[in-house]
This record gives C-alpha cells, sequence and structure tokens, in this order.
C-alpha cells in the first residue's frame, strides 16, 4: 500500500503520516525532508533561491524517485505538490490512496506561526489565507476526507476505517 497525506501547510501531515505508518507498520516518507536530504537545501531555500517553479520541478523529480523506489509507505507530501496535476495523475498511476487533512485555516495558521519553519509562501497572514482558499479545491480530489481538528487518536481511526472501506469496496 502506498498512502499520501495532502492538505495545506501546518494542517499535521507529517505527524500523521508518522503515526500511520508506525500503526500500518509501513516506512514513512516526509517529502520535504527527502527534497532537503537530497538537494542540501530546504525546500524554502529553493524557492527563494531558485524559484517557485524550478522547486516544483524538483518535488516532481523527488515524487517520482519516492514512488519509484518504495513499494509501501506512507508519504506527507509538502503543501502544494498536491496542487499539480501531474504530481496527481503520478501519484494516482502508482495506485496511491490519497488522504486530504482538511484543517481550518485559523489552526493552520497558529502552527504556521508557531513554527520556526520558513514559509516563504505563507509570510503574511493574507498571503497564507489567499494560497488556503486557492488550494482547497484541488485538495477536494483526494480520495480520502478527513476533518481536522479532532485529536490525533480519532483523526488516525478515522483514516483506518476509511482504508478498511476503500479496500473492501
Amino acid at each position: 500500500m502506498k498512502l499520501v497525506i495532502t492538505g495545506f501547510m501546518g494542517c499535521g501531515k507529517s505527524r500523521i503520516a508518522r503515526e500511520l505508518a508506525r500503526r500500518l507498520d509501513l516506512k514513512m516518507i516526509d517529502l520535504d525532508e527527502h527534497i532537503a536530504r537530497s538537494y542540501r537545501r530546504s525546500p524554502a531555500q529553493l524557492i527563494k533561491e531558485d524559484g517557485e517553479a524550478t522547486f516544483r520541478v524538483l518535488e516532481t523529480k523527488a515524487l517520482r524517485e519516492v514512488l519509484r523506489t518504495n513499494a509501501a509507505a506512507v508519504i506527507a507530501l509538502g503543501g502544494g505538490a498536491w496542487i499539480k496535476k501531474k504530481n496527481r495523475v503520478l501519484i494516482a498511476d502508482y495506485g496511491c490512496v490519497s488522504v486530504w487533512l482538511d484543517a481550518p485555516f485559523e489552526i493552520c495558521w497558529y502552527r504556521i506561526q508557531a513554527s520556526e519553519e520558513d514559509r516563504p509562501l505563507a509570510r503574511t497572514r493574507e498571503q497564507a489565507r489567499a494560497l488556503y482558499n486557492r488550494r482547497r479545491p484541488v485538495y477536494q480530489l483526494a480520495n480520502i476526507h478527513v476533518q481536522v481538528p479532532v485529536n490525533r487518536e480519532e483523526l488516525i481511526a478515522r483514516i483506518e476505517r476509511e482504508l478498511a472501506t476503500d479496500k473492501g469496496g
């Protein structure tokens, strides 16, 4: 099984992917961490130094590599990876199940502000809100939609129930 977790920055993709991978006994891959190791620069550095368009090309290349070389895994995508149609097609071609963690903007913004991570695409509340609103309709294309906030245990249980239903149907 390949499972991809998508959603806006700050929605909890990495944390939920890590816990799901542990419970499902699968490898956990954080796409942003994979990119940082591969290119020796963080996604934020790549965006600031080379531009978002160049970063998105590198992101797709990294996603293809991760999907090709891992038989089973839970993959936490970067907040913008799912937005590119090319990436959604790639994810579908590899038979992945996609999960959208649908967190309210206020939760995401709180976490963005609390984080020490550089977020060049969400420097201000207005910039982040506009990006959030543009991306939401595309996130809705995921196979499984899970509302956040609920506590982590309930969130994981909901995803596991959806996966069991998806496998059985």
